[in-house]
């Protein structure tokens, strides 16, 4: 059993109407996504969470150390990629060029094996997840007041049950937006709140003190990723509980945030901060302190069904004989690579995603789709053996 080629394709898609966080303007979707084959064609793909060109250039350095090996042999290939970018790549691009290679793996290990990636992590917790719609980001970064009821209503007809939105435009502008947000779901739905490091500390306490009274499930991403002390003080200054670990990088970076008790809530996201074999050290390390994990996600449907892999393993909280409400972040903002790209499709039911059974992520890619959105000539000419 032998890889004989690594291809990555640049996927891009021109959104009908730009929106918004605290730190800048989205106005397409650019994601790098990876195929590995084996020499008696068994296919494996993943995805990488970051500047997809950048990405790109990191599976250009990484593909010949990936020719040549056993796909079953995945966590040696982890090793051999590590070791040839820890000069320069402990942190960032890099690793996620690592993560979507690692992933790719796992995915081609799974249906080489006929096993479902949940399994081959050690079986499944779960049979379902319960998705938080992300989305009510900001429709004109110079006019933060805006209607939210339509998109509010959406999600809830659909059977979400928590909803996060976007602040880090002034304390009480984002004060008096989540204000409005509550009213409109009431008390049943949970409703999480998140600054993309917008805020220093003084203004972080500042809005998580005025949040306190709208039973806020997280604040997430208050502060700077770098700043670990800080993170520790905001905590020990509010009720709202803290998330945090979408900028974070390998088991490493991650042991910073629990070892300064900087959160609540770890976010790692499994398509940058090492892949599923790194993801799967983060989350025993994460158990040794007795911190939940909820991964962020972000990009097509391979990182979702990474998610949901992920997550079907995840153990309880040691002394939690259940815990019932494993939360996978859901993106609902405007992404037809997402809603194309993979099949089957996701299927929200009663609130709940199920865990997927076939082998491998247990999707496919539609290749005429992923065509379609690959940005012409950048597609990767790729050694074969």
């Amino acid at each position: 059993m032998v890889i004989s080629k690594v291809e990555s394709f640049i996927l891009k898609d021109q959104l009908s109407k730009s929106f918004y966080f605290s730190q800048w303007e989205y106005s397409e979707r650019c994601i790098c996504v990876v195929k590995i084959t084996t020499r008696s064609g068994e296919v494996g793909w993943g995805e990488g969470y970051g500047p997809a060109h950048v990405l790109n250039e990191g599976i250009n350095l990484l593909r010949p150390i990936v020719i040549g090996e056993n796909p079953l042999e995945n966590e040696l290939v982890w090793s051999k990629m590590y070791r040839k970018t820890l000069d320069y790549a402990r942190r960032g691009v890099l690793v996620a060029s690592i993560s979507a290679i690692d992933i790719a793996l796992w995915d081609l290990k799974g249906k080489i094996l006929g096993l479902p990636v949940s399994t081959l992590l050690g079986g499944k917790q779960r049979d379902h997840v319960r998705p938080y719609a992300t989305g009510l980001y900001f429709s004109d970064i110079n006019n933060p007041s805006r209607d939210y009821e339509e998109e509010i209503e959406d999600y809830i007809a659909r059977g979400f049950k928590s909803i996060k939105m976007k602040v880090g435009l002034g304390v009480e502008t984002d004060y008096q937006n989540v204000k409005k947000v509550r009213e409109l779901i009431g008390d049943k739905i949970q409703l999480m709140v998140d600054s993309n490091h917008a805020y220093n500390l003084r203004e972080a306490v500042s809005l998580a003190k005025k949040l306190e009274p709208l039973n806020i499930h997280w604040f997430e991403e208050p502060l700077s990723p770098e700043y670990y002390e800080q993170y520790n003080e905001l905590r020990n200054r509010t009720t709202i509980p803290i998330a945090a670990g979408e900028c974070e990088y390998l088991r490493f970076g991650f042991h910073q945030l629990l070892k300064n008790k900087s959160i609540d809530i770890l976010q790692p996201d499994i398509c940058s901060s090492g892949g599923i074999t790194e993801g799967k050290r983060i989350a025993a390390l994460a158990s040794t302190y007795g911190i939940e994990i909820v991964p962020h996600t972000w990009g097509t449907g391979i990182g979702i069904h990474v998610a949901l892999n992920f997550i079907a393993n995840l153990e309880c909280i040691p002394g939690r004989m259940m815990q019932p409400d494993f939360l996978m972040e859901y993106d609902q903002t405007e992404n037809g690579i997402r809603e194309r790209l993979t099949y089957p499709k996701i299927e929200l039911k009663d609130g709940l995603i199920a865990i997927p059974k076939a082998p491998g992520l247990g999707i496919e890619v539609d290749e005429a789709v992923l065509m379609e959105y690959a940005i012409p000539n950048e597609t990767i000419k790729n050694i074969t053996i």
